[in-house]
């Protein structure tokens, strides 16, 4: 592959700033575009270091550790990449990124190394895929995924990258070795990636929904949500809720021909989807064009208004009870998915068909087993209050909360109100489970502690009544007492299912 970042520069020096997956990617394509890479991370051995040493070589200029690094890493630096996982503005980074600034190098993420690589695929090969971006506090991964999956059901090859994983550079090599380039490209987006992107160019993109996460490293909710909206900047289409104000703030005009919207109730422009209930059923449905003759309309003057969308006609697509995936949040995220494939050009019949198999990934709402007539469900993934929230909504049911962990500065209170609603018990545990424990008490809200996964499932067990769900959905991150979420997730059903050997059932 002879795809060049700047090919007639020749001062070829990039600084990788952080090793974790997408820094590991990009030190490979810098490498393979003939950069001479460098590596920093203040952890004195990253995961996966030695294996990309072994990968590209260890003749590299490296510093690893907290120790403050020589002036000699970052001479001469013209490029710099820095990991979605660092705060920018928190030392040392901060002090790093402007020493390097004043040097004149450019800083850019790994997302805008993958988007320069498509501008020259584009101009070399004439290589010209749709592209589809995802981002929101919540849903990204599922949107994701059922939107390759309802491309890919359209008979086109698909490829879904990014925050999803693989990283989209690792993703890039992949299908340039095999010469297998996709005819589109999902991409989830978070925020951290977004801050660092200008050069993705899109067919489509949606911000899912925005609540309180990350305000950690953001500092302020309105620096979230400016992150979140750069990727509607980046595309033709822009596909927004309708039911998220701050969301809906995104774009200057829900009517715009640029604008496709979803939402809970019933749509009302041309191309926008939602729900619509009748005679007790749950409907997704589509607004079309009415059909009628229209004479040709004459040529837009530069000095007329915009075109908008109209008003049409509502038709019924599916029941909603026919999704896999469950609850109501689940059905935004299939009509979110639905409308980037559409934007993509895919037909009603493979979407409907993939929205009727796809049933989630892993540690996302998914349903464990029944112990005693005790329903436990795993949202390890529910990393954020906003996604706790809408697990609990969605369920319906009387819920008892596994929750806790690091509270990345999030006010808890809409949790709490939500919680008493639906049954009022929560066990809690991690770091912050005193700040949780502290926010639901005060609205009424029985709290047990736990020191482990395995006591905090007996504890929920002992306190659910049967018809009621256990629900794993911390609301936290999980790397106080886990490797990630995906960990958590894996104790929490191990524990259910020896909770129910213990119980007398069948593993």
């Amino acid at each position: 592959m002879s795809t060049q970042l700047n090919p007639s520069r020749e001062d070829r020096i990039a600084l990788v700033i952080g090793l974790g997956q997408t820094g590991a990617a990009s030190a490979r394509w810098l490498k393979r575009q003939g950069f001479d890479v460098r590596l920093l991370d203040t952890r004195e051995n990253p995961p996966g270091s030695e294996a990309l040493f072994s990968e590209i070589g260890s003749d590299m200029v490296v510093h690893f550790g907290r120790q403050e690094p020589p002036e000699t890493l970052f001479e001469a630096v013209t490029l710099a990449v820095i990991s979605p996982g660092l705060s920018p503005d928190e030392h040392p980074v901060k002090a790093w990124l402007e020493h390097l600034k004043h040097a004149g190098a450019q800083i850019v993420g790994e997302m805008e190394l993958f988007a320069r690589a498509l501008q020259d695929l584009q101009a070399d090969r004439q290589y010209t895929p749709k592209v589809l971006g995802v981002t929101g506090t919540n849903g990204k991964t599922t949107v994701t995924a059922l939107t390759r999956r309802m491309v890919e059901t359209s008979g086109w090859s698909t490829v879904a990258a990014g925050n999803i994983s693989p990283a989209a550079l690792d993703a890039l090599m992949m299908v340039l070795d095999t010469d297998a380039l996709p005819e589109v490209w999902v991409l989830e987006l978070s925020s951290f990636q977004l801050m660092t992107t200008q050069s993705l160019r899109m067919t489509a993109a949606t911000v899912l929904n925005v609540s309180q996460d990350h305000l950690d490293w953001h500092g302020t909710m309105q620096a979230y949500c400016d992150a979140k909206s750069r990727i509607l900047d980046m595309a033709q289409i822009k596909i927004v809720n309708r039911d998220d104000p701050a969301v809906m703030a995104m774009v200057p005009a829900s009517d715009s021909l640029h604008v496709r919207s979803f939402g809970g109730g019933v749509p009302a422009l041309t191309g926008d989807l939602g729900l619509q209930s009748q005679q007790g059923m749950v409907w997704l449905v589509e607004v079309q064009a009415t059909e009628f003759d229209d004479a040709p309309r004459p040529r837009r003057r530069k000095s007329d208004p915009e075109p908008v969308r109209e008003s049409g006609r509502q038709v019924r697509l599916m029941p909603a009870e026919a999704l896999a995936l469950v609850g109501h949040h689940n059905a935004l995220n299939v009509l979110a998915a639905a409308c980037l494939a559409r934007a993509a050009g895919v037909a009603w019949t493979p979407i409907l068909k993939a929205a009727s198999d796809y049933d989630g990934e892993p540690h996302r709402m998914r349903f464990v087993r029944t112990v005693r007539e005790v329903d436990f469900y795993n949202d390890s993934k529910g990393t954020n209050v906003g996604a706790t929230l809408a697990g609990i909504e969605g369920l319906g049911k009387q819920v008892v909360l596994i929750a806790g962990g690091l509270a990345k500065g999030q006010d808890f209170e809409p949790l709490a109100k939500a919680l008493a609603r639906h049954g009022g018990q929560a066990v809690l545990m991690g770091t912050d489970a005193q700040l949780l424990c502290d926010t639901f008490e005060a609205r009424g809200v029985r709290c047990a502690r736990a020191d482990s996964m395995d006591s905090a499932v007996q504890t929920a067990f002992a306190l659910a009544d049967p018809g009621q769900v256990v629900l794993l959905s911390p609301a936290c991150a999980s790397f106080d007492m886990f490797k990630g979420y995906g960990h958590r997730g894996d104790m929490f059903v191990d524990a259910v299912h020896e909770l129910a050997l213990a119980q007398g059932e069948v593993a």
